[in-house]
């Protein structure tokens, strides 16, 4: 069972409308289907418990992806895929470009996975254009965890590589990741452009 992760505390100058996410990540267990909160795997996690917000990526117990900014009372930001990820043998290249700036509400949160981009989602809640996202405030960034302080913490069950975090700029996964002329599968770039 998996026992670490990484934290990052943002400043007060961070950007809370355009940034970038990146994860290669080779999931060990798969979820149970047991309900909303059971077996869930974070990627991502912030959390306030004095105003009642938080924020996080992760693995529903469905093995659905979601992305939620939650603003204390409702969500601000929610999108859960309906595809499936249920491979544990490879890895997968999730990235989150956010630009609240958009114009079109679909083009302010893009998901892409293994360079290709989700856009089958069974809930797709959008942010309010120039919308300041939580999710790069000033609470502490937990990656590899979900956790409210001491007293509930669920740690993601699998590997993490070439974790990325690009505050002010949305790129697209091309960033980060290539196709193989050869092969034809999705790759890293060890240094990503």
């Amino acid at each position: 069972m998996a026992n670490t992760k990484l934290t990052r505390s943002p400043s007060g100058s961070s950007n809370r409308r355009t940034m970038t996410w990146s994860w290669w990540i080779k999931r060990s267990k798969l979820g149970l289907g047991g309900g909303e909160n059971s077996d869930i795997q974070y990627l991502y996690n912030q959390y306030n418990s004095a105003d009642n917000y938080n924020s996080g990526v992760l693995f529903q117990s469905d093995d659905t992806i979601r992305f939620w900014d939650y603003g204390g009372s409702s969500n601000d930001l929610d999108l859960r895929t309906n595809r499936k990820f249920r491979d544990t043998n490879g890895f997968y290249h999730i990235v989150l470009a956010i630009d609240t700036t958009q114009a079109t509400a679909s083009n302010r949160i893009k998901l892409y996975v293994n360079g290709v981009q989700e856009t089958s989602f069974s809930t797709a809640t959008y942010p309010n254009q120039n919308h300041d996202l939580r999710m790069n405030e000033y609470q502490i960034q937990q990656i590899g965890v979900h956790g409210y302080g001491s007293t509930y913490t669920e740690y993601f069950d699998g590997l993490m590589s070439y974790v990325n975090f690009i505050d002010g700029t949305a790129y697209t996964p091309s960033a980060f990741g290539e196709t193989d002329a050869t092969t034809g599968e999705w790759k890293i770039k060890t240094s990503p452009s």
